[in-house]
């Protein structure tokens, strides 16, 4: 009997052994994910139960906010795994627009949700709210369907991580998703032990495996010691933490063979988000077309179009060249409000924008009215009030294709700002850094000028340029706005979310390409920052239908102003 029960024991035992061994570490992350399902479920919940029987706003608050964290902890794996199911819970508080489509995506979901709760109107928004927080609990609670039959490979599981990432980096701290709660560092906070979680099944000892295991630490550290979020060190967090965790995870991944790519604009042999190229510009419409040819022929057609840029003869008169309003000099700017045109035609319409960084864009001109730069050039090349060639040239596509890919060439990244990212921790003063964690943060400018750009590229897929309605004023003066009446992306595809709607550029080299704005209304960076710190033209007295940007006032002091506008400088490039 006693020898029966010992045989049984010990194939118990055994069985028990085999099942563990046969476990794959994929399987243990879909086990936290099945449970983090129904974590995030109830959540929901209890957030659509606060909202049907408010006792007050703060219950609410809190309500959303533990949604909102609960979320965060499954969002790598619904970002990537199930697109779809995401834009249900977490999609940005405005209508969003497929382009060519012209499909409209209305708000719902999370960001919805505390868009209506601290908005403050209960009449006007309670039975929204309550629409809104039933169809998240609804739909959070069939979340465990999606994983039937599904099987999870290590590979995408990788990458779904290494893009959650980004996604604290460039979203996460910056307040992105939550602008208004502000809890951004806590919900980065969540996110982080999400992808620390679903690493450890993977991590043996030594080598990357401690490395990465050291910059989890550090990064979750620095996030729960947080003073806030407008106190929150963004720029240690990034190269005392998430930077070196994001460069040791690479370098895992590719020693254990489990690298997997589904995004094209990311090079993932770039070290980090800042490392020059880190933003892989074949992948942006025409770039992939260039890099096609062979090194010398890449780097001839680039050269043919340095030369051609300051050729007159492009014109119909011979008076003017591509350098006459993109000035090397003045970093491919000409400092005037609008340019001049063409003999017998009135001024443009529109600021010229320098032509640093244009290439990493989905679209060109102010509405974005060009697909491509190719396009871009030749409709400057053959308008009537710019160039005014005559469209039947031969000459004007290759023409336009060496000037394109010339102005691909326009990417420096040597800032101060860059150097210090890429070590030279001398190259920023402290006004610098805390200008970094105030835009990052508090100012809120990263939330349209995404890193490491700081342009409308949208991370962490940077497969989209964001398109934004300011209420921009026709003048510089703010106590007496005028409203400005150029309709912008409107006149591209007329429809309601577009009207005054234009392209974000970039904020590097802001300091040094003064005026600013589509219009050039406002003369320098003071002016610039005042008319943002006010809440835009929401905040000026401009009735500004459909605007974008916030109308509440960022609440910068006088020195912070003084820092933000001190970051600004330090990203300007050193050289061209």
């Amino acid at each position: 009997m006693k020898a029966t029960l010992l045989v049984l024991a010990l194939s118990l035992l055994a069985g028990t052994f085999a099942e563990q061994k046969m476990t794959r570490p994929a399987d243990d992350v879909l086990g936290y994910v099945r449970a983090a399902f129904g974590d995030f479920a109830r959540s929901a919940d209890s957030l659509n139960e606060a909202v049907r029987h408010p006792g007050d706003g703060r219950a609410m608050e809190r309500a959303l906010l533990q949604c909102r964290l609960r979320y965060k902890r499954i969002e790598f794996f619904l970002e990537y795994f199930f697109r779809s199911a995401a834009l249900i819970y977490n999609q940005p508080a405005k209508y969003e627009v497929e382009e060519p489509f012209m499909e409209y995506e209305a708000p719902r979901g999370l960001q919805l949700i505390e868009d209506m709760l601290y908005a403050r109107q209960e009449d006007s928004t309670k039975g929204m709210l309550i629409e809104q927080s039933r169809a998240v609990a609804e739909s959070a609670r069939d979340l465990g369907s999606l994983l039937y039959g599904f099987h999870l490979e290590d590979a995408p599981l990788m990458e779904s991580l290494r893009l959650e990432l980004i996604r604290v980096m460039t979203l996460g701290i910056t307040g992105y998703d939550a602008p208004l709660s502000k809890s951004g560092v806590e919900e980065s906070e969540a996110a982080m032990e999400a992808i620390d979680r679903c690493l450890q099944p993977y991590l043996a000892h030594g080598g990357e495996a401690d490395s990465i295991r050291f910059y989890l630490d550090q990064s979750l550290r620095m996030l729960r010691a947080s003073p806030g979020f407008d106190g929150f060190d963004r720029l240690a967090f990034l190269v005392r933490g998430a930077l070196p965790l994001q460069r040791h995870l690479g370098e895992w991944i590719d020693q254990n063979g489990l690298f997997c790519q589904t995004v094209p604009t990311l090079d993932y042999r770039s070290a980090d988000l800042f490392s020059p190229g880190a933003i892989d510009l074949r992948a942006l419409p025409g770039g992939a077309d260039v890099h096609a040819l062979p090194g010398n022929g890449r780097v001839a057609l680039a050269e043919r179009g340095r030369e051609l840029f300051s050729d007159p003869s492009l014109s119909s008169d011979g008076s003017r060249s591509c350098a006459t309003c993109h000035r090397p000099g003045t970093y491919f700017t000409d400092g005037r409000v609008v340019s001049p045109a063409m003999p017998g035609f009135p001024p443009l319409r529109r600021n010229t924008p320098t032509l640093l960084y244009a290439a990493y864009q989905y679209s060109q001109f102010w509405d974005g009215r060009a697909r491509s730069l190719e396009d871009q050039v030749a409709d400057v090349l053959t308008n009537r009030a710019e160039m005014g060639i005559d469209t039947s040239r031969k000459d004007v596509r290759k023409a336009a294709a060496a000037l394109a890919a010339y102005v691909r060439t326009l990417t420096p990244f040597n800032s101060r700002f860059d150097r210090y990212m890429t070590g030279d921790r001398r190259a920023l003063t402290p006004d610098d850094v805390r200008g970094f964690n105030l835009f990052m943060g508090k100012a809120r400018c990263a939330t349209c000028h995404f890193a490491p750009l700081f342009n409308g590229l949208r991370p962490p897929l940077y497969d989209v340029t964001e398109y934004e309605v300011l209420g921009t004023p026709a003048t510089a003066d703010l106590l007496h706005p005028v409203a400005d009446t150029d309709k912008g992306r409107y006149g591209v595809y007329p429809i309601p979310f577009y009207r005054g709607a234009f392209k974000t550029p970039t904020v590097r080299n802001t300091a040094v390409t003064a005026p600013y704005m589509h219009n050039g209304s406002l003369p320098d960076i003071s002016t610039l920052v005042a008319f943002y710190n006010r809440g835009g033209g929401k905040g000026i007295g401009l009735a500004a239908a459909g605007q974008t940007l916030s109308g509440d006032t960022l609440h910068l002091s006088a020195k912070e102003v003084r820092q933000l506008t001190a970051f600004l400088n330090a990203l300007t490039d050193r050289s061209l």
